[in-house]
């Protein structure tokens, strides 16, 4: 079960290094006493003070503005008190160590957002939903983030749970009375409401694959043969140069990855060694990391050069990666030296594997642009019509959410059969249960510690 703590915790809230000013958060019982140990000045509510820190020993630590915040309207729902001192690395360890000496100790990673949620102050969705915003490197994850913390999915779960309580309770007459033939409200009503819930669901579903590529960025690998124009479009969809380009086919020797954001949605680069027969081994060893990431890509882009014919090997590359569940975009690169081929989009090649296909010149920029909007439309279309940001983000989520739809049409089959009401609301139980563990109201506490285990110390 869930232990809630009795003990006070502190810990040094901003990163640490050379800044202009670092947090130090104390929360628990005890937090205004340790508090009062180390500051000189008095400290009414949610009125910061300019006051000297002190060690208990008496040694002056610091100049700082202090700032408490009682029970139960603070961040963890205890009594809170914030301490913030200049930055570097030994003032703040200074202060910590001064506080923990008064009576705290040091806080474990996400300890302080844990106790928020067993106080009630956020539920296990807003608790992920502040990871996320920490985390968060595209505007599209930031906004999602920020919205499921605001409760955007919490609302329509609470929305949800209470439906299926209602349904449950209409269930009730049955069960009480099974000798009566008709109870106070119509079957035809009760699957109405089972179809509505199912309905709901799966608009929460929807958008949920794009959802979970927010966190992780879509996995975008340039493939192809040596030589076909992938670093220099590598470089132009991120802006700089990471890639070494040159006209000696096989220069990419290793898989280089990095993160970029397009249109707002977080994308991860991957530029791969040229695929080719007759390859020494460092450059076949690198093929073989190519592969790899072709194995596990969302979107393949196969570049091949303007101006020529689409070739056997690379019906069979695109083919490999469709049947692995990636989208291909077939890229016409180097256009600029093929002005029969002008930027933009050009016909797909003869394969049913091709998601997409365009031209592009990576030197001049031209085409590139279009590139971009065809990666978001086919990785994030869904996310970029909906009007809204993503609300399930997470695999967790949806296989909780489906699991409820499962249960659910288990229970629209078992309520046609005619079978008994207790058994059939047996999986409305289920259905809720799966609910409510998307909030943590039910008993989460191995998830809880994966989740908490990735949150840093002082939040």
């Amino acid at each position: 079960m869930i232990e809630l703590h009795d003990d006070t915790i502190a810990a040094i809230s901003t990163p640490r290094g050379r800044s202009g000013t670092a947090l130090v958060r104390i929360s628990g019982p005890g937090a205004v006493a340790v508090a009062a140990a180390v500051c000189a000045a008095e400290l009414p509510p949610r009125s910061p003070q300019v006051t000297v820190v002190r060690h208990p020993d008496g040694t002056g630590l610091d100049r700082a503005l202090v700032c408490r915040f009682p029970a139960p309207a603070s961040f963890t729902g205890e009594d809170v008190v914030e301490i913030s001192c200049h930055g570097g690395d030994l003032v703040p360890a200074l202060v910590l160590d001064a506080v923990c000496a008064a009576g705290a100790r040091v806080a474990e990673p996400g300890e302080f957002t844990r106790r928020a949620y067993l106080n009630g102050k956020l539920d296990l969705v807003q608790v992920e939903a502040t990871l996320d915003l920490i985390d968060a490197n595209s505007a599209a994850h930031h906004h999602a983030a920020l919205f499921q913390l605001e409760g955007g999915l919490s609302s329509r779960i609470d929305s949800l749970r209470a439906a299926l309580l209602q349904l449950r309770a209409t269930l009730a007459y049955e069960i009480d009375f099974p000798e009566e033939d008709d109870g106070p409200i119509p079957r035809e009503w009760t699957l109405e409401v089972a179809a509505e819930l199912r309905e709901r669901i799966g608009g929460l579903l929807l958008h949920a694959p794009e959802g979970e590529r927010l966190r992780e960025g879509v996995l975008t690998v340039l493939a192809g043969s040596p030589n076909s124009g992938k670093s220099s479009l590598f470089n132009s969809l991120l802006g700089s140069q990471r890639a070494i380009v040159t006209e000696v086919p096989g220069t990419t020797r290793d898989a280089i990855e990095a993160h970029t954001s397009i249109d707002g949605f977080p994308f991860r680069l991957v530029d791969t060694a040229g695929v080719r027969s007759g390859a020494g081994t460092v450059e076949r060893m690198g093929i073989e990391v190519a592969k790899r990431y072709l194995d596990h890509a969302d979107v393949v882009l196969l570049c091949m050069e303007a101006g020529r014919a689409w070739r056997a090997d690379e019906e069979e590359l695109a083919r490999d990666a469709a049947r692995s569940g990636a989208a291909v975009v077939a890229v016409r690169t180097k256009s600029d030296l093929n002005p029969e081929e002008r930027p933009g989009v050009v016909p797909a090649p003869v394969s049913e594997a091709v998601a997409a296909a365009c031209s592009v010149s990576s030197r001049t920029g031209d085409g590139v642009p279009l590139l971009r909007d065809t990666l978001t439309r086919l990785s994030f279309g869904g996310l970029r019509n909906a009007g809204e940001p993503a609300l399930v983000t997470r695999a967790r989520h949806a296989r909780a959410l489906r699991r409820a739809d499962d249960e659910i049409a288990a229970f629209e089959q078992s309520f046609r059969a005619a079978q008994p009401a207790e058994i059939a609301e047996t999986h409305l139980v289920d259905a809720t249960l799966a609910l409510e563990e998307i909030v943590g109201i039910t008993d989460v506490e191995d998830v809880l510690g994966a989740i908490f285990a990735s949150f840093c110390v002082g939040k």
